[in-house]
């Protein structure tokens, strides 16, 4: 970028109106989201013809997916947030060695799980709940997510810095690109080739190829503000450290994320390969609809970081109260949908099973009932993460996921059966909402002190 096109980019991010600059923001990096969930659901979609039990393994793997997705965003997010706000402040040198050590971080981590992940298949995917007619599917299916692992990490950690950067709609590009391909080969590959389970992994794979040479395409073609080098990556242990504990709040919902899943499936196996599939396909559609609001919210990230960084606390304040506003009604709206048409939306994927409809649709409308309450939970974790404050972040992301689902879901399932597995992710949201209010009110009361302190500085 030449000098003027980063002046011209800093005045669009410090003094374009935030409700315009977040829904512009917004609009690319919804679409991006949500075409990631769509793709994952089609390989549910499609995956689900061979069977109940292939639908399950799709569950399966779907745990080791998150593992990936934690990896990418934990260190994306992290590093993205760091160098948004370098670059908020001028530093942009420092924003390309923070960018370079991030990418290279992440290719390290990801190679070494796609080799341990291939070495132990089997055993793990044992250890994540798959039932003796479930393993050869998701044996199948896991194989060449492990041999995608390293592209699909590096995509997420490529993605996260171009929103970072307030440039949503490259990152728009690469990842629609890939998931309208992955839709595209699912059936192909799948039926038409014969490959059954494993053909929606290679698709999978093969798409998530597609979007990284995309995504690496604008940093090596100087599109967006900072450059990935692999000499300008940092020797500092303090780098890295500094890209762990901001990117800590992510690493903790994505990671965790991984954790219920395996808890989930675990507890679901205990009641047949229908519970299994049930809360697989419903999973995928609750993470469709809730990826409306992690792109709307993302879409705010870069505002909040960069304003943060160029003390303008008075436009984070903004920017905050704003997202938080508009998420919530998005998710009011969308929760009403997804309760109404609970049976039409499962009958896509199993109308010919009874136990997977009826499983699938009482954990729908329950989930759906608590979508509401996730526009409020998600922009104080994203406001909280953006600025800095990894702690209080890192709270809240372990509580949806973590310190609040995993006791549920471990005591529920003995004392109220199938019942206590649909119900344990929607209690974890209900009480994760009253921690998200507390600690949105302490970001608004941090954020009124340092306007102060601005104000009595000049």
């Amino acid at each position: 970028m030449t000098e003027e096109e980063r002046d011209r980019h800093y005045r669009k991010m410090t003094e374009t109106p935030v409700s315009s600059l977040i829904g512009r923001l917004a609009v690319p990096t919804i679409i991006s989201m949500m075409v990631s969930a769509l793709y994952n659901t089609a390989d549910t979609f499609f995956v689900s013809m061979l069977g109940t039990s292939a639908a399950g393994a799709v569950g399966i793997v779907f745990s080791i997916m998150a593992i990936i997705q934690a990896i990418g965003f934990t260190i994306g997010m992290g590093a993205g947030n760091i160098l948004s706000r370098q670059l908020g402040a001028k530093e942009d040198e420092k924003a390309t060695i923070t960018a370079s050590s991030g990418f290279f971080f992440a290719l390290l981590l990801s190679v070494l799980l796609a080799i341990s992940g291939t070495l132990f298949r089997p055993a793990l995917m044992r250890l994540l709940g798959a039932t003796p007619t479930i393993l050869p599917y998701a044996e199948a299916y896991a194989a060449y997510i492990f041999a995608g692992c390293p592209v699909m990490c590096c995509s997420f950690v490529m993605n996260n810095y171009l929103r970072a950067e307030g440039k949503a709609m490259f990152g728009m590009i690469g990842i629609t690109a890939g998931g309208v391909l992955n839709i595209m080969l699912d059936p192909i590959f799948i039926f038409t080739l014969g490959f059954g389970t494993a053909g929606a992994a290679m698709a999978t794979a093969l798409s998530q190829l597609v979007s990284f040479c995309i995504l690496l395409s604008f940093f090596l073609r100087g599109k967006s503000s900072v450059r990935i080098q692999i000499s300008k990556v940092s020797m500092h242990m303090r780098t890295y450290a500094s890209i762990v504990r901001i990117g800590l709040p992510t690493l903790m919902r994505q990671g965790l994320a991984s954790v219920a899943s395996i808890a989930l499936n675990v507890a679901a196996s205990s009641f047949g390969d229908a519970a299994v599939a049930a809360m697989s396909i419903t999973g995928r559609i609750s993470m469709f609809a809730f990826s409306a609001m992690l792109g709307f919210g993302q879409g705010f990230q870069p505002v909040s970081s960069f304003n943060y960084g160029a003390e303008r606390y008075d436009r984070v304040r903004a920017a905050t109260r704003f997202t938080a506003i508009v998420g919530t009604v998005m998710m009011t709206m969308i929760g009403v949908g997804c309760f109404a048409f609970a049976p039409q939306i499962i009958a896509i994927f199993r109308a010919d099973d009874p136990d997977v409809m009826r499983i699938g649709i009482a954990a729908l409308r329950a989930q759906s009932v608590m979508l509401p309450l996730t526009g409020i939970v998600t922009v104080t974790n994203m406001a909280l993460q953006s600025t800095g404050q990894a702690l209080p972040a890192t709270v809240l992301a372990m509580c949806r996921q973590g310190v609040l689902f995993l006791p549920l879901i471990f005591t529920l399932p003995h004392m109220l059966g199938i019942d206590g597995v649909v119900l344990s992710q929607p209690l974890s949201d209900f009480i994760s909402f009253f921690v998200a209010i507390f600690l949105f009110r302490y970001f608004l009361r941090l954020l009124d002190g340092k306007m102060r302190g601005t104000i009595g500085g000049v």
